[in-house]
């Protein structure tokens, strides 16, 4: 098939991006204001308290301003609905009617079930369903009335089933973390029926391998030393790019792995 284009995919768009301080959003935003995004960078961290996580919204802002692009960060605990609604407010308010959402923020805990606590689960579901959902509810009637945009929600291979008996193990406690990226799974095809004759796509994207973000060494999900055989973070910056500048008659309904998804449009990581 022939290659497709993503040079200049988002000229003129307006996008938040989530959980963008560090790690996948961050990538993902500088990606899309490097394809002419406006960009709202959105996160909880506004100032670093762990060096373990390094990187805030302004930093990712400062970045993709000195590179000459457009950008505002917002800070935004999506465990709060006020702050979803306050989030999505000023987005449209400093950069215009928002035609890309691109929900990656999450907060994690790896427990298992019968130690989980209940007040965790509640956050989990929050940051990670809840908000996806909402975010999604606020954008939309603005979307439906120009007939075009783009929502993409990050997962991961978490959302598969185990496979057994037997089981191998032992299994670290990503039960909850499964079931969250299962359900932002099915919301995304579903949306994406719903919301089919409107010109609005609605994608779910999963690395295909382990990610070596900061979040992700720090939960120990890679052994020490195994960085350079996880997935570099551009490669799902590129793949959200073609999900979320494709022609929603067509590339709209997956849940999609990264480097397999460039693959089959021909794309490749810059």
């Amino acid at each position: 098939m022939r290659a497709v284009s993503t040079k200049g995919a988002l000229q003129g768009r307006v996008a938040i991006v989530t959980g963008a301080s560090r790690g996948i959003g961050a990538a993902i935003a500088r990606r899309f204001a490097a394809a002419g995004a406006a960009v709202a960078v959105s996160a909880r961290t506004e100032a670093e308290s762990d060096a373990r996580l390094p990187g805030t919204i302004h930093e990712t802002a400062r970045a993709i301003t000195a590179a000459g692009g457009r950008a505002v960060a917002v800070r935004a605990d999506l465990a709060s609905p006020e702050d979803r609604r306050r989030l999505v407010a000023t987005a449209e308010a400093e950069l215009g009617p928002v035609d890309v959402l691109v929900n990656n923020a999450a907060v994690t805990w790896f427990i298992p079930v019968v130690e989980f606590p209940m007040r965790r689960l509640e956050v989990m579901f929050e940051v990670q369903v809840k908000a996806p959902f909402e975010l999604a509810q606020l954008v939309l009637p603005g979307m439906r009335e120009r007939r075009r945009g783009w929502i993409l929600n990050i997962s991961s291979g978490a959302a598969r089933h185990p496979q057994g008996p037997p089981y191998p193990g032992p299994y670290r406690g990503g039960t909850v973390y499964g079931m969250c990226k299962a359900a932002i799974e099915r919301l995304s095809t579903g949306l994406a029926a719903e919301v089919y004759d409107a010109g609005i796509a609605v994608n779910a994207l999963s690395p295909a391998r382990v990610v070596a973000t900061p979040g992700v060494v720090v939960h120990r999900l890679i052994p020490p030393g195994a960085e350079d055989r996880a997935e570099p973070v551009e490669v799902m910056a590129e793949a959200a790019l073609a999900l979320c500048s494709g022609d929603p008659g067509a590339l709209t309904g997956r849940v999609a792995y990264s480097q397999p998804l460039l693959d089959e449009l021909g794309i490749r990581v810059p």
